[in-house]
């Protein structure tokens, strides 16, 4: 029999085509790659002389952290993701009940601790007055006795009189001995103190202190600032002493961290001039910068899991060690950056005058708030306004003895 022949249809060429394609695609891929990684080297080595450039570099800045001191419901949220807040705005509100009553207890234990020296000052001041009417007395039964002694002789006072008369001068002295001793003990509470400096005077001061504090930390403002970030925290909400409720970030407290290859960095110095751009803004805006210094180890040295190289199977892969730099502050005003934003960088090196690492003090400005400096000025006055409302007048129990 004669074999029927085969006719090629479409659907039977679709399918070497389509392998042909793909076989084609492939060749296209590798010369994509390697014209990518050609433009990279060429693009590092067309860099100007003088200059380290990378764009392994993103941008930081100093993220502030709102955290309770105490625990506490939160009854009011004052700002939210993306807001810009003031140094010192009321962001939480905790509930302050609990901290109100107490605060309402120990004021009236500084008002009792008050009134209670005062009644020590004066039983000092008495038993004084009772020392000296008790000498008084010794004196008045030591001279009658006498009297009554030069009259024995002429038989004008009886024996039995002289006797008591004796008898009256032991009992004034034993009064005296004790009354002494009774001022000594009042005087020990008392001794060289005053009402305002008395140990128990100043243990309620301490106390309501606490207290004013305590009811001053239920409301949370912010230490700087800045950009509200990160709210995780909602009405009613039990919230623990330390718990992070959102985050703030400073605009104008932003920074490069730029990594760079081990192989640049000896040509780097601290204090050498920076240029940089962000993609945020494109090579139309210029940022000017200075190195203000180096990590002392690699991203891999401080890694959670560092690299363990010690093995048979050791490649070579090239560090990278950050490096930090400063920008001016006014270009940040003008053109803000954001956390994380990719930065290109371009170091001048033709100056190597500086140091590669920091070895002295910096001299930048230490990050620092007074939002909590604050607290104890409505208790000082608190403390003040209670001791006046209960001190009472009189030299006796003014000044201490």
């Amino acid at each position: 029999m004669t074999p029927t022949p085969q006719i090629l249809t479409p659907a039977s060429t679709a399918a070497p085509e389509k392998n042909g394609a793909k076989i084609l695609a492939v060749p296209k891929l590798i010369a994509a790659a390697l014209l990518a990684g050609a433009a990279g080297a060429a693009w590092t080595m067309l860099a100007p002389a003088g200059q380290q450039v990378t764009e392994d570099a993103y941008v930081e800045g100093n993220v502030v952290q709102v955290t309770p001191q105490q625990s506490g419901s939160v009854t009011r949220i004052g700002a939210d993701n993306t807001d810009y807040v003031k140094a010192g705005q009321v962001l939480v509100q905790l509930n302050e009940v609990d901290a109100q009553l107490a605060l309402s207890r120990a004021e009236a234990q500084l008002s009792k601790a008050v009134r209670q020296v005062r009644v020590e000052l004066a039983n000092a001041s008495q038993s004084r007055d009772y020392v000296t009417l008790r000498a008084a007395d010794l004196a008045r039964a030591e001279a009658d006795l006498a009297r009554r002694r030069t009259l024995a002789d002429s038989g004008a006072v009886s024996g039995e009189d002289i006797a008591h008369a004796d008898d009256a001068v032991t009992t004034a002295r034993a009064a005296l001995a004790a009354a002494r001793q009774q001022q000594a003990g009042a005087s020990a509470l008392v001794d060289r103190t005053t009402i305002d400096t008395h140990p128990e005077v100043q243990a309620a001061i301490a106390q309501l202190r606490d207290a004013c504090v305590a009811a001053a930390r239920t409301t949370l403002r912010a230490p700087v600032s800045g950009l509200v970030t990160r709210r995780n925290v909602q009405l009613g909400q039990r919230v623990n002493a330390g718990a992070a409720l959102m985050f703030i970030v400073p605009p104008e407290q932003m920074w490069v961290n730029a990594n760079f290859k081990e192989s640049q960095l000896g040509a780097i110095r601290i204090g050498q001039p920076v240029t940089l751009s962000a993609d945020l803004y494109g090579k139309a805006v210029r940022y000017s910068g200075r190195v203000v210094g180096q990590d002392p180890g690699t991203g891999s040295a401080f890694a959670l899991l560092p690299a363990q190289n010690a093995t048979g199977n050791w490649i070579k892969v090239v560090q990278r060690v950050p490096v930090r730099i400063a920008l001016d502050p006014r270009e940040l005003a003008a053109h803000p950056l954001k956390l994380g934003l990719s930065m290109r960088v371009a170091v001048d090196t033709g100056d190597r005058g500086g140091a590669m690492a920091m070895a002295t003090v910096a001299d930048r400005a230490v990050y620092s708030t007074d939002v909590f400096t604050q607290e104890l000025a409505r208790s000082d006055q608190l403390v003040e306004r209670i001791i006046a409302a209960n001190h009472g007048a009189g030299p006796a129990i003014a000044q201490g003895h």
